[in-house]
C-alpha cells in the first residue's frame, strides 16, 4: 500500500496539471477569438475613416475653386450676387513713414 500513496499523489498532481494547462488553454483561446473580432472591428472603422477622409479632402479641394463656392453660395445658402449699391470700394493702402516710434504713422491711429 505504502508503493501506490506516491502513485496517486504524482496521478493527482499530473491530472491537476493537465485540467489547469486545458483552462489556461481555453481561456487563451477565447481571447485570441475576441482580439481577432476587435482587430476585424477595428479595421472596418478604419477603413470607413479613410475613405471619409478622401471624401473631405475632396471637399476642401472643391472649396477652393472660386466658381464652385459661388455655385454653392447662389443653390444651396440662396445668395445672390450684390448690387452696385452695396459693393463699397477699398481705398490702396499706401506705404508710409514710419513715426518716432518705429511703427508706421497709421498704427497710432488705430490705438
Amino acid at each position: 500500500m505504502k508503493r501506490s500513496r506516491p502513485f496517486l499523489v504524482l496521478w493527482s498532481l499530473a491530472v491537476a496539471a493537465s485540467v489547469a494547462a486545458f483552462v489556461l488553454h481555453l481561456g487563451l483561446r477565447g481571447r485570441t477569438f475576441k482580439l481577432g473580432y476587435e482587430l476585424g472591428r477595428a479595421r472596418t472603422e478604419q477603413g470607413q475613416l479613410r475613405e471619409t477622409k478622401r471624401v473631405l479632402e475632396l471637399e476642401v479641394a472643391s472649396f477652393e475653386n472660386p466658381q464652385r463656392v459661388e455655385v454653392i453660395a447662389k443653390t444651396l445658402l440662396g445668395m445672390q450676387s450684390p448690387t452696385p449699391d452695396r459693393i463699397v470700394p477699398m481705398r490702396p493702402i499706401v506705404d508710409q513713414e514710419p513715426s518716432s516710434n518705429g511703427a508706421p504713422a497709421g498704427a497710432q491711429a488705430q490705438r
